[in-house]
């Protein structure tokens, strides 16, 4: 009788922990993402509302979204990144040199980097959710009033994003 307890004890056990390597998934709300972009990642403001506008088109505001294009190619997490030309799958690749999978989890900071690099490739063109539904400036969310952006600043100066060897 006590074996058997140990037994289930010890599947529960491999249970939880084989469960553990997952990857979060994050669904943001409008003005929380707004405050992350800019209090984290030092987004500038004046582009903010394309930025927003491009997510919510794009990824519904989802880390784990995955799209499947009709080239077969996949379009990965939050800003949408096409797995042809932007990363690879199952390793590191494409001209972000990034692991697809790796958009599609909570840790948004690969997908930044990426995203920023694209749009300043081929600007915000390159997302079909943007050129549809966001290229008309009339479109634009109004972050100012709905999220208070005013108030929103960088926690950290720009100099904290890169490490400098004294």
């Amino acid at each position: 009788m006590k074996h058997l307890w140990v037994c289930r004890l010890m599947l529960v056990l491999v249970l939880l922990l084989s469960g553990s390597e997952r990857a979060e998934s994050k669904k943001y709300l409008r003005c929380e993402l707004t405050r992350v972009l800019v209090e984290n990642y030092n987004f500038d403001k004046t582009f903010l509302s394309n930025w927003i506008c491009l997510v919510e088109h794009e990824s519904y505001l989802d880390t784990t979204k995955i799209t499947l294009n009709k080239n077969d190619s996949k379009n990965y997490g939050l800003f949408q990144i096409n797995s042809k030309d932007y990363c690879a799958e199952g390793r590191k690749g494409g001209q972000c040199n990034m692991k697809c999978e790796d958009f599609s989890n909570d840790d948004i900071g690969d997908d930044i980097a990426c995203a920023r690099m694209i749009q300043e490739r081929e600007g915000f063109k390159y997302w079909k959710g943007w050129d549809r539904f966001c290229r008309n400036p009339q479109n634009l969310p109004n972050l100012r009033v709905a999220c208070n952006l005013r108030s929103l600043s960088p926690l950290r100066t720009p100099r904290s994003f890169f490490y400098v060897s004294g």
